[in-house]
Order: C-alpha cells, then structure tokens, then sequence
C-alpha cells in the first residue's frame, strides 16, 4: 500500500490496513486502557508506519489532560535580558519532556492580549507571562483556570505566582558600586516611569544617593524604553543639557550599550569621561567594549524554578525570591577584567 498524507489518514484507515478495530488502534497509540496482544500491537505499529499516520495531538492532550507544552508571552525578545529568560526556560523544558510555545508581543498590548489567547486556545499547561507594562492580562489568564507565572514583579494585591529579585536593592548595591569611586554628579537612565521595575530600579539609585550624601539631580533623571534605542536617544537627550553628569546608573544592559554608541559618537570616552553601571546584565556584559559593570539575575535557576511552580501548581499563589550578583567590568572605572571571570 501507498504511504498516504499524514494529513489523510485515520485510525479507520490504520484499523482496516492492520486487520483490527479502531478501538484497538487507540489502545496501542495511547498505551491503554486496555492490554493487546504482542501479536495484534506489531500489526497496529506497522499500519502505522506504512500509511504515515500521525495521531492527532490536541486531540490526544484533551484525552488525557496534558498537552506536554506550556506558553511563553514576553514583551519584546530582542531585549538580551528577555532573550536569555526565554532561552533558560526552553533548555529546562525540554530537559523535563516538555515544548515552550513562545509569544513576542513587540512591546504592543495588543498583540500580547491576542497571544495570551491564542496559547490559552491551544490548551497549554501553563503559561510564563512578562507583560509589556504593569497592566497584565491577569484577569482574562485567571478566567481560563490556566496555572501562570509571573515572570517579573507586580502588584503584590494581585496575588498572582511570581518570581522576584529585589530590584531595588540590586540597584542600590551597583550604584553604590559607582559611587565608591568617588563621583559626585550622577544620573540616571531609567525605564518607563508608569512601569514597576523602573520605579524600583529609580528608589534604589535615590538610596545609593543618599547613603552617600549626593543631591539628586532632576535634570539628569532620564526615563527611556528598555532599548537599545532608547539608551541612545536619551544619551542625546542628556547630551543637550548644560553640564553633563560624570557618571550614569543604566536601568538595563541595552540602554547602556545604546548610551556608549552615542557618547562614542560624541568622542566621549567611558570611563575616563562618563562612567556608568547597568542593570540586567547578560553574558554579553564582559564582552563589551568597555566590559559592563551590571548586576545580574541567576536565570538559570529562576528558569528551572518557574517550570517546577507551574508542575507543582494547586491553585494558590507562590512567590519565589532570588538574589541578584554584582559583576564588575571597566565601565565603572575598575581595572581590566577577563571574560573567563564572569559567573558561568
């Protein structure tokens, strides 16, 4: 017999090639729930092979219960950060069987709400979920009785699962990192303003400024996209102002390599002129040129959490907490680093 269409063929067609029911094929496709003979399996296994016959998944996950596959919505996967989330909790997956359908929203919250849909008609497990701002389509994913994680912080009232770094502490650690050089004026390029993260990277840099008896300076507060882009455009912002800060707090690792090409292009030289500190870094940081100062967030282990809170899920919100590490490069003014020194 011919090799038919995958798209073609039925159990019906596998049954009358092997001789047996319907009933039977699905016995030896699902492993059950009844036994078949050794004999009468081979016969089913064979059909299967000669007319290319592929059982239909979704149909076999409503059987069962279980797609094997969770969904990913994030708000933009250029971002490094965002990327390298994306690319931890794929490798985790597939070391536990399981398929991550990823969503890029373009930073549109238009685009998200269709993505959240579109995965929760697929009947995914579960869902990671990064919104593109602090308004997340909490309710429509609880609607669906679909278990979600968070992958960045919200509203604590939500009482949603969640994975959270102390942000404002991070920010505060690796600002006060730049300041033990002994700057004086220093800004900030910070995200969004209406976004959480960003005002809880914006308190720590007022802490670190404080602690160390600096005024802040509102004229060098510069809220920008979490960008490359938007790291250069408000370098050249900052750029226009009548005295320049000596040093910058970057909210992200691409803000700061966007500030470095405008600074670059205005023969600026970081350190020597302006150095600066950043957030989020990614294993790219001690590879830049100058190698970035950056706090960073144990990805990989964050990865693997939020797969097993999404395996263990009973309905009730999780929170999970980590601690963030301080890796220094040249940006800030520190001598030389060697790639091979960043944490693995």
């Amino acid at each position: 017999m011919a090799k038919q269409h995958p798209d073609r063929v039925t159990r019906s067609d596998v049954a009358r090639l092997a001789g047996t029911s319907v009933a039977v094929v699905s016995y030896v496709i699902n492993n059950g729930p009844r036994p078949v003979a050794e004999a009468t399996r081979q016969r089913v296994l064979d059909a299967i092979k000669q007319t290319g016959y592929r059982p239909n998944g979704i149909a076999r996950a409503l059987a069962s219960g279980s797609t094997k596959t969770y969904g990913l919505v994030v708000p933009n996967i250029s971002n490094p950060f965002i990327a390298s989330m994306a690319h931890a909790l794929i490798q985790e997956a597939l070391n536990e069987g399981l398929v991550i359908l990823l969503g890029d929203a373009g930073d549109d919250r238009k685009r998200e709400r269709e993505l959240i849909h579109s995965l929760l008609n697929r009947q995914v497990d579960g869902l990671f979920y990064n919104s593109v701002d602090r308004h997340p389509y909490i309710d429509l994913i609880k609607t669906s009785g679909t278990p979600f994680v968070m992958l960045d912080r919200v509203d604590p009232e939500l009482q949603v699962s969640m994975l959270r770094v102390d942000e404002r502490a991070a920010s505060r650690q690796v600002t006060g990192h730049l300041l033990s050089h002994g700057y004086q004026d220093v800004g900030i390029i910070s995200g969004p303003s209406e976004m959480l993260n960003a005002q809880d990277r914006i308190n720590g840099w007022r802490d670190a400024m404080e602690h160390y008896g600096l005024t802040v300076n509102p004229q060098w507060i510069f809220p920008a996209s979490y960008t490359r882009e938007g790291g250069y455009q408000a370098t050249e912002k900052m750029l226009q102002g009548e005295k320049l800060p000596r040093a910058l707090f970057t909210s992200n690792e691409a803000q700061a390599i966007g500030c470095i090409r405008a600074l670059q292009q205005h023969n600026i030289r970081v350190p020597e002129q302006i150095a600066l500190v950043c957030f989020n870094g990614t294993d790219q940081s001690a590879y830049h040129v100058p190698a970035l100062t950056t706090v960073r967030q144990p990805i990989r282990e964050m990865a693997k959490t939020a797969i097993e809170m999404l395996k263990a899920w009973n309905g009730e919100a999780m929170l999970r907490e980590f601690s963030h590490q301080l890796e220094i490069g040249e940006s800030c003014g520190c001598q030389s680093v060697r790639p091979e020194s960043a944490s693995k």
